[in-house]
């Protein structure tokens, strides 16, 4: 069994990819050019993953698509065309959403059921401001990154600054309403004003900077801070994000480079904090994931390079345990 604490799924589906075939289905028709895909609907049912967060994400312009956003209303927009999305597989039996603490723990009892998905916004610009939030929350969205690159919240991955006022706000609103702050993507400074207004804090998919230098990445410091607040550490399965590589780099790194952020975070606050968030098909596909992960079935093969009694949490474990007690 595994829980992933990212994956992009409802913004491939709008990029064209069918997500409900089977994964060499997708390959043989795929409409994404460069990037070959690892993830369907199918796929991860193939490969035990029982829950995942799935994210609402709305691209920037000049992020790499003409179309993105440039304002509120375009990123809402994106946001709530990706939110159909997930609606329509739900209708279809395909997925499950999960809500609550409660309706996560029935699904892991759940051995018949599809994939259940928790809804992640990442990057915080589809909400309007901190009274927004509301509506978002009424639709299942459980966990915000405020951040991805610079948003009108927050500074970001390579746009470095602080928490607007805005986002003072709207932080201050997810503490109240109990929505948990994912901490990848934000850029230091936005990170510990973030931690002061005491927010229930995750890292999704975030990396040591340790190991691999730059602000995407979490400091000691920043784990440190997440495990302190009862979050997880998901682990990302992209090669420049494992080893200092230039970006498009087709450089294939070993699992065992992914396996020494693992261990990295395990000696600073425990494995019980350390988890998957894989992030695959997240803007890059199977050229610049790690050798031996050319499709998502074969994610399991990384836990081989763990120690034996850290497998099962950082599998499954670990994230099933903070989703039924603090979602």
């Amino acid at each position: 069994m595994l829980i992933d604490g990212h994956l992009d799924l409802a913004f491939n589906a709008l990029n064209g990819r069918d997500l409900t075939l089977q994964l060499e289905a997708l390959r043989a028709a795929d409409p994404v050019a460069g990037e070959t895909a690892t993830v369907t609907l199918p796929e991860l049912r193939a490969a035990g993953v029982r829950v995942c967060f799935g994210t609402l994400f709305a691209l920037p312009h000049g992020a790499g698509s003409p179309g993105g956003y440039g304002d509120h209303a375009g990123a809402r927009a994106q946001a709530l065309a990706q939110l159909d999305v997930y609606h329509r597989w739900e209708d279809a039996g395909l997925i499950r959403l999960l809500r609550t603490r409660e309706a996560v723990s029935a699904h892991l009892q759940d051995h018949g059921a599809p994939t259940g998905v928790v809804l992640l916004m990442e990057g915080a610009d589809p909400v309007r401001d901190a009274a927004d939030l509301p509506f978002w929350v009424d639709r299942g969205v459980r966990v915000i990154g405020p951040a991805w690159g610079r948003t009108r919240y927050a500074g970001g991955t390579d746009a470095p600054g602080p928490l607007t006022p805005q986002g003072h706000e709207l932080v201050q609103a997810m503490r109240d309403l109990n929505v948990t702050l994912d901490a990848s993507h934000l850029d230091d400074a936005s990170f510990w004003e973030a931690m002061e207004v005491a927010p229930q804090v995750i890292a999704t998919h975030a990396n040591s900077r340790t190991l691999v230098p730059g602000n995407r990445h979490l400091t000691d410091d920043m784990a440190r801070a997440v495990a302190q607040s009862g979050g997880m550490i998901g682990l990302v399965f992209l090669n420049r994000f494992i080893r200092p590589l230039p970006e498009g780099s087709l450089d294939r790194v070993p699992l065992s480079e992914l396996a020494a952020h693992a261990r990295h975070y395990a000696a600073l606050v425990g494995w019980e904090h350390v988890a998957l968030g894989t992030d695959l098909d997240g803007g890059f596909g199977a050229e610049k994931t790690p050798a031996g992960v050319d499709r998502y079935a074969e994610v399991p093969a990384f836990l081989d390079e763990l120690p034996q009694e850290a497998r099962e949490g950082v599998a499954w474990g670990n994230w099933a345990r903070w989703l039924t007690h603090r979602l």
